[in-house]
């Protein structure tokens, strides 16, 4: 028998933690190209705070077309309940996850059901749970696109140009600031994939958490200031960003690269006398990468650490936990 209602997380106005609703709502049907997918467990994801804070249009974009109630949330990890005609490559029972029609507000996550476009999926790695799968898409396709391969021609709303990876190999070193976080923890793992150094940059008490992920060197940022401490690395990847970025271009020797998940504001002039390339991306849904990431997490070459689970209808509770940041990992809510 057919299933019309779910429970979902829905926002019918913007503000506080206090105004995710947990209610039901109407399953969705899946169109042409997407998948019904049951869902087992939601990545927490900045856009999913700022949606319900009031941001409603992504950089770069001019309108919007989103309408309340809104369900918010674009990562998840389930199993496949029903395929739309014209789908090859899943088919009902398959345990699958990914990042949803990323870059919007559209990825409809926080919810029982969601309908998925087949091409933002890709097969559950074998061995991965479905709270480490979920915790994995928009962290993970970040740290891919901006390290190994953008997989999109499309430049980043602040910016001209498409971001261009650096090749990474022996012998080169990478200062990754923030590197506890969702981001930054699996970009450390991923550089060290491709047989680079890693600085981490974090407060002491991920040290001993980072270590075990591989950093070969540790900075305190409480305690001491990287810039003055580290030189001649090939690349920075500063998964803060913002205003105080451009102090790591102290960092970097010349013809180094630092990118910014945050864009930052940085001197054209000073950049080019310094030989420094700086480039920012936008994450983009993306299902053959994630599929590449899935492997290496099958293989155990790449953890996901999670910081906290709560149950769909406790999502005030981890926005209120988001708020409180020094986030280890990734935060994930698991549907029953």
């Amino acid at each position: 028998m057919p299933v019309h209602t779910m429970k979902a997380v829905r926002l019918h106005e913007h503000g506080g933690p206090e105004v995710l609703r947990y209610e039901d709502a109407p399953v969705p049907a899946p169109r042409r190209g997407e998948v019904l997918v049951r869902v087992h467990a939601v990545g927490v994801n900045p856009p999913d705070w700022y949606l319900r804070g009031g941001m409603t249009t992504m950089p770069g974009r001019t309108e919007t077309t989103l309408d309340l109630p809104v369900i918010p949330g674009t990562d998840i990890s389930g199993v496949v309940a029903a395929v739309a005609a014209d789908v090859d490559g899943f088919a009902v029972g398959d345990e699958v996850f990914g990042l949803l029609r990323f870059p919007s507000f559209e990825g409809s996550a926080y919810a029982q059901y969601v309908a998925a476009p087949a091409s933002d999926l890709a097969r559950k790695p074998g061995g991965v749970d479905h709270v480490h799968a979920a915790g994995t898409p928009m962290a993970g396709l970040t740290a891919w696109q901006f390290l190994i391969e953008a997989g999109h021609d499309h430049p980043s709303p602040f910016q001209q140009a498409p971001h261009r990876p650096t090749a990474l190999g022996p012998g080169m070193t990478v200062l990754v600031n923030g590197a506890a976080g969702g981001v930054g923890h699996l970009a450390l793992q991923l550089a060290k994939w491709r047989g680079a150094q890693v600085i981490a940059v974090a407060s002491g008490t991920h040290e001993a958490f980072l270590r075990e992920l591989g950093a070969d060197r540790f900075i305190d940022y409480t305690a001491s200031h990287a810039e003055e401490l580290v030189s001649d690395v090939d690349l920075v990847l500063d998964t803060v960003g913002g205003l105080d970025s451009s102090r790591f271009l102290r960092t970097l020797k010349h013809g180094g690269a630092h990118f910014p998940v945050f864009p930052g504001s940085f001197d054209p002039e000073q950049t080019a006398r310094l030989g420094i390339t700086v480039s920012t991306a936008q994450v983009r849904s993306n299902g053959a990468q994630l599929a590449e990431l899935g492997r290496l997490l099958e293989a155990g070459t790449v953890q996901v650490a999670i910081d906290s689970t709560f149950a769909l209808a406790d999502a005030r509770a981890a926005h209120e936990r988001a708020a409180r940041g020094h986030i280890r990992g990734k935060i994930v809510l698991t549907v029953a």
